[in-house]
Order: C-alpha cells, then structure tokens, then sequence
C-alpha cells in the first residue's frame, strides 16, 4: 500500500516541481485556500500558539499573523517539491548565504561544525550551502518519516548534493563515531523541537514560557570539542531567502554550563519575536508547559 500511494502521488509532485516559478505561486495560493479555508488545518492550534506568546496582541492581530503564517507554510512545503528539479543556479539565487567564510575560519580550526538551526523561515533550501565548494563535508539530521517510499524522497530532495541524511535516532551515534574517525563534517540540526515529557532534563524559558529542550547542541559540542554555529536565515520576499552564520562558541567546552542552549533559544526568539509569521506554528511546542518540572531536571537561566 505505501508503494502504491507513493507511485499515484509521485508524478503529481513531479508536476509541481516543473511548473515555472510564477505559476508554482498561483498554485501554492491555490493550496492556500484550501488549507486554510476549507481544511481548516491546525488552525485551532496555531491560534492557541500564538495567543500563548503573544499575550499583548489582538484578536485581529492574532489572526492576521496566522493567515500570514499559513501562506508561508504553504509556501515552504511547496519549494520542498520545487527541489526536485530547480536547478543549482536558480537554488543559489533563491537562498543565499552572506558570509560563507565563516565555515571556512572554523574549517581551518580543523572543526566539525553543529549547524544549530530552528523552524523559521526556510530549511528544506539550507543545501545550497553545498554550491558554495566547502571542505566540510555537510550532514541533515532529520526524523524519518513511515511511509519508507516516501522517507527515501525526502532524504534524496534533501541530499540531492552530497548530504548526508541522519536518522534523529542515530545522531548521537553517527557524529560520536565520525569525530572519533577524524571525519569533519557540519551537521544541520533542528533544535527547537519538544522533547517526550519522560526525557525531558532541561527547561527553558522560550517564548517567555518554561518548555523542555532537547540539550543535544550542548552535549555534543561539549563532549566533542565542535564548534556551535546559528543559521539564521530571513526571507526578504516570497520565494527569497538569505542565511548568515552567527557563530555561537568557537570552543563550547570554556563556555558556562547551558551557555550554548540558551543563547541558540535567543537567537531563534529574537527572529521570531521580529516576525512571528515564519515560525512553524502548527507544531504544540509549548503542549507540556503545565506538567511538573521533574526535581532532577535543569532549569536554564537567561
């Protein structure tokens, strides 16, 4: 079933990919409507959210940035399938990178690098960094998805270049065994995500609500002497990204304790709190912000 429901979607996704950039838009405002006004998608959710953070905002402000939000989202998910046939030119046009050499500083540290990046604006585009001739060898971690057919398309859109896709489940694993090997490599990891309540050892104010953390960025470049840099990526114009790299320790093992995780939450809330429409909104990130701070979890502080 998983492979018949891959091959009756495939060619209509094929079809998308191609279809000039001006029409792809008409299209994804097509999507839009019916997402948002028909479906009705997580709308309940993203309004919660947002209420959530932005206890100052209107009601009609609430909803114009959750209209926004899903115009972008659309957006977004579309390029996703834009890039299997973009071409590399187009691709750099469309997501730049302002200070490149940044990689290449700590590449002559002779240091793999954790790309500490959130649901903002745009990631399914961040490849492009491979047009950019780096030594470092560039690795995704990412969360497979169940249907396999379809899990093996995301990993070859997102690894169209030499990428290397991580299972979120082998990441630890991959990165330790790497280091150890004397491969140097920048990892793109997604950072912002909820962690299981019964795993949750740390806690952080984010958004000015206390929510769990995964502390991966903090352990691993702790444990493995890798420097922590920030994406931070802006979207100037429908279809227009531009990244530049805020490197947020050099060397994580002389920072304070939590240093690392709480500044990328910075980072990330400054972008947000700037413009809230390019945050993924529809996941429940605050869902377990009521539950009982375990007595031996951390609680970070700014």
């Amino acid at each position: 079933m998983q492979c018949l429901v891959f091959w009756l979607a495939y060619p209509f996704l094929w079809l998308i990919s191609i279809l000039p950039f001006r029409l792809f838009y008409l299209f994804s405002d097509v999507v839009f409507f019916i997402v948002y006004y028909i479906a009705r998608y997580r709308r309940k959710t993203v309004s919660e959210n947002l209420r959530l953070v932005f206890p100052e905002k209107s009601e009609a402000e609430i909803k114009k940035i959750r209209k926004q939000f899903f115009h972008h989202m659309v957006d977004m998910f579309l390029e996703m399938i834009k890039s299997l046939s973009i071409t590399d030119e187009e691709l750099k046009k469309r997501f730049s990178f302002t200070n490149p050499e940044e990689i290449e500083k700590i590449n002559k540290m002779d240091k793999s690098i954790l790309l500490a990046c959130g649901h903002y604006a745009s990631y399914e585009w961040m490849t492009a960094l491979e047009l950019y001739g780096l030594e470092h060898k560039s690795f995704g971690v990412y969360k497979k998805i169940k249907n396999r057919y379809f899990d093996q398309l995301i990993k070859d859109i997102r690894g169209r270049y030499s990428t290397v896709l991580i299972p979120s489940s082998k990441a630890t694993k991959t990165i330790t065994d790497n280091e150890q090997n004397g491969i140097r490599g920048i990892y793109g990891m997604i950072a912002d995500q909820s962690p299981k309540l019964g795993r949750a050892r740390a806690w952080v104010n984010f958004m000015g609500i206390n929510a769990p953390a995964f502390m991966g960025l903090e352990k691993l470049s702790r444990s493995l002497d890798m420097a922590v840099v920030y994406l931070h990526v802006e979207k100037i114009k429908r279809g227009y990204y531009v990244a530049s790299f805020k490197t947020i320790s050099y060397t994580p093992v002389q920072e304070p304790e939590y240093f690392i995780t709480r500044t990328y939450f910075n980072h990330l809330e400054e972008q947000i709190r700037r413009e809230p429409r390019y945050y993924l909104w529809t996941h429940k990130r605050w869902k377990h912000r009521n539950a009982p701070i375990p007595h031996d979890a951390v609680v970070i502080k700014d």
